[in-house]
């Protein structure tokens, strides 16, 4: 089977563990092209990929991926642009029969959401969400004892994302805390983990409340909010995000409790299991909590590796990724509900029909 031809587009903070996951996937995937509005930017993850590879490569650079469709064949896009591009240019890429790996959040609206999952169907190509942390071992773990019904009923669960992000960082690129481009800290910095936490506690929505303000940065989004989710099967979920944070990152916390067991999972990006008891008593405790891999480099943890190879063998195999769009939808739901609830100052009820951060245009300033 021929290896799948792949590009990145967008090139910026978050592309080189596509780059590793690329490198690590080698038997089955080869990097042809990059694609950056900054050439600069594009040619330099060209060099680091053939760099990492250890060996040279032919790669196409190009500031338009337009140009880079109509003159490279390609088998998969990983797109890494402003979340706002996402919609846009992923469904310009499917109409031209590329699969796609989208990175969070996939889109900014419900509406946006459901053209991207539609043209996936309607071309018969693949489209998926990077939510990497779904594949950290503790996680997996946890999702089998979830799915095993280890805990019973489930009461609770909390996800905290504790972080700094300066003014420094929102400086470096002025998309960053927009709503045009980018919704703020819940959007940005702790998606990954209310995934996670409606992933684990039954996922079907009933209601969200959220109370959300920009205390420190000076941005248009929030640079904290609180969310409170109450599940259709009756369990609540809290959600704690922050940007402000001295003077640096503390956690990223995943806790689910039921009546029949409780997991706490920690660790630099929700990869270390810090407690697990279950009144089943099926497993060795101590010898899981000793089980624990090496940190990761950064808060982007180990997962892009097996989610690229999920990607990559659900296209030979002609399956669904594991992260789908209705899948990388559903946290994305979550914290747009959480705006509208600032927004109303109510709880919103599910399902949602349609909502945009660039409704909260100007809510900022209600609360100066």
């Amino acid at each position: 089977m021929k290896k799948l031809r792949f590009a990145i587009v967008g090139c910026g903070r978050i592309s080189y563990k596509h780059v590793e996951a690329l490198i690590a996937n080698k038997k089955e995937a080869v990097l042809v092209a990059t694609c950056d509005v900054i050439a600069e930017h594009a040619e330099a993850k060209k060099q680091e990929y053939i760099t990492k590879l250890g060996e040279d490569a032919s790669i196409a650079v190009y500031t338009d991926y337009k140009d880079m469709l109509d003159k490279e064949d390609i088998d998969v896009i990983a797109l890494a642009t402003e979340s706002g591009y996402h919609p846009e240019i992923a469904i310009y890429c499917m109409n031209k029969k590329k699969h796609i790996i989208v990175e969070k959040p996939m889109a900014l609206s419900i509406e946006d959401a459901d053209k991207m999952i539609q043209s996936a169907k309607d071309n018969n190509v693949k489209l998926c969400i990077s939510h990497q942390n779904r594949f950290n071992k503790p996680i997996q773990q946890l999702r089998s004892a979830v799915e095993e019904n280890r805990f019973g009923r489930l009461i609770n669960g909390t996800a905290r994302i504790l972080w700094n992000r300066n003014m420094g960082y929102y400086e470096q690129a002025p998309w960053r805390g927009t709503w045009k481009l980018d919704g703020g800290t819940l959007m940005n910095q702790c998606i990954h983990n209310i995934d996670l936490l409606q992933w684990m506690m039954g996922g079907e929505i009933d209601t969200v409340y959220a109370q959300c303000d920009t205390f420190l940065r000076d941005i248009e989004a929030e640079d904290f909010g609180a969310i409170i989710i109450r599940f259709k099967n009756g369990a609540i979920g809290i959600v704690e995000g922050t940007a402000c944070v001295y003077p640096k990152n503390l956690e990223e916390t995943l806790n689910i409790f039921g009546e029949k067991g409780t997991v706490c999972i920690g660790g630099l990006a929700v990869n270390k299991m810090e407690t697990w008891k279950f009144a089943d008593d099926k497993d060795d405790e101590d010898e899981i909590l000793k089980a624990q891999g090496e940190d990761p480099d950064s808060v982007y943890g180990f997962g892009h590796t097996p989610l690229f190879e999920d990607m990559i063998d659900a296209i030979q195999k002609d399956r669904e990724p594991l992260i789908n769009g209705e899948e990388g939808k559903k946290g994305m739901s979550i914290i747009l509900a959480a705006y509208k609830s600032r927004l109303t100052g109510m709880p919103v009820k599910f399902p949602m029909e349609s909502f945009s951060t660039m409704e909260m245009v100007g809510v900022e300033k209600l609360h100066k």
